[in-house]
């Protein structure tokens, strides 16, 4: 009887799954340890979240951000499937997937990210769109499109959310829209960017009176339809014309998480030990929003891009020593501060000592960003492309 090779299955091409495979097939594995490792996903691209404003504003193009798993994999030992994700069977170890195959695994990594919930007041699952997906880019883009060609003096957006997301979101659209705009941000708290740093809301602060955003906050939506918002300020309903309402509040895993039979927070979210094995189960790891994790220092760790980058290398390595007798590591958050874009060229940047806006801080961004992306390839090409792109540009404006 031939032994089969030992089988890594990920589950989601995020920055925690596809930066966890690419991770494993780094790894010094011998020749008779050599695994099969199966990278799952809904997709056929990777996206990196961090830059899907960009899109907004023409700054960037779709392949720069959302490259193809099969370019990002070619030349490793990763095997993709564009799939979703309908059931894990965690004591017979199975995947389940729509029209595909199952899998089986003798190591899961479960890195399904998380939804934004579209349930929350009446009306926006039939008249919001959200901003997580190159797809919530593309409709938004077609609708800027249409009303951009239309003959409406103004263009009037409402984002629900003054977050990291809400923010750029509405500094990007500012910036597209011009005069045109009409742009308003709608918080249920006391301020925007509540987990921020002082220094990063100040300059959020500034740039959104710069570019005359409106900021209502204490403020519940009540209500949406599909040409008005209805917003509750202390117990008074005011209801406004809008053209677009943009939905970047709350988060909820995947369904697939919530029927696992795994421990979980009341949130729904899997319960971890330090080396990013789900407790109780140390064939399976989690990591991203898929998880709550507490690191080995004690520190909560945040579900943020940031923290699931970090996370990939330390369950790339743990599966890795799992499977070949070594010690697993307990992962260490190391927050390294934060960036957020304020528009087309400006941002803000704080954290291992800097402190930056402006743009600088915009031009510090993309650097930063450009290292993080997922492969050497991928880094030279959008890398090269940014450099010769002003060159293009020149030659290609009429006279």
């Amino acid at each position: 009887m031939t032994q089969h090779p030992t089988r890594i299955c990920i589950l989601g091409g995020g920055f925690g799954g596809l930066y966890t495979a690419l991770r494993l097939s780094q790894l010094p594995w011998n020749r008779q340890e050599q695994p099969e490792i199966t990278l799952v996903d809904q997709h056929d691209r990777f996206l990196f979240l961090p830059l899907l404003y960009e899109l907004v504003t023409n700054e960037l193009e779709t392949w720069e951000i959302a490259p193809p798993f099969t370019e990002l994999l070619a030349g490793t030992n990763i095997r993709f499937v564009q799939a979703t994700v309908s059931g894990i069977d965690v004591e017979a170890k199975r995947v389940y997937l729509h029209n595909a195959p199952e899998l089986s695994y003798d190591r899961l990594a479960i890195a399904l990210g998380s939804d934004t919930p579209m349930a929350m007041a009446p009306g926006v699952e039939d008249h919001a769109l959200s901003f997580h997906s190159i797809q919530d880019a593309y409709r938004l883009q077609e609708r800027l499109r249409h009303l951009e060609a239309s003959d409406a003096e103004k263009i009037r957006v409402a984002i629900v959310g003054a977050g990291y997301s809400g923010v750029e979101l509405a500094c990007k659209l500012a910036d597209r829209l011009g005069g045109r705009g009409r742009i308003r941000l709608v918080e249920l708290g006391d301020k925007i960017l509540r987990n921020s740093t002082d220094f990063n809301r100040e300059a959020a602060q500034k740039a959104l009176e710069k570019q005359g955003i409106w900021v209502d906050l204490e403020t519940k939506v009540a209500s949406v339809q599909a040409d008005s918002l209805s917003l509750d300020y202390k117990g008074s309903v005011d209801t406004i014309p809008v053209d677009i309402v943009m939905w970047t509040v709350g988060t909820q895993v995947s369904e697939v998480v919530k029927h696992l039979p795994l421990p979980k927070t009341p949130q729904e979210r899997l319960l971890l030990l330090p080396t990013l094995q789900v407790e109780q189960h140390p064939d399976v790891f989690a990591l991203g929003d898929s998880a709550k994790c507490v690191d080995a220092d004690g520190q909560m760790v945040p579900t943020t891009a940031q923290a699931a980058f970090q996370q990939a290398d330390y369950a790339g390595w743990n599966i890795w020593a799992s499977l070949t007798g070594r010690p697993l590591l307990p992962f260490r958050y190391r927050a390294l501060g934060e960036m957020m874009a304020l528009g087309t060229d400006n941002a803000t940047l704080s954290g291992l000592g800097l402190k930056l806006d402006g743009p600088l801080a915009y031009v510090t961004r993309r650097l930063a960003y450009l290292y993080r992306m997922p492969t050497f390839e991928h880094q030279l090409k959008v890398g090269l492309n940014w450099v010769t792109r002003p060159l293009r540009d020149l030659l290609t404006t009429p006279n």
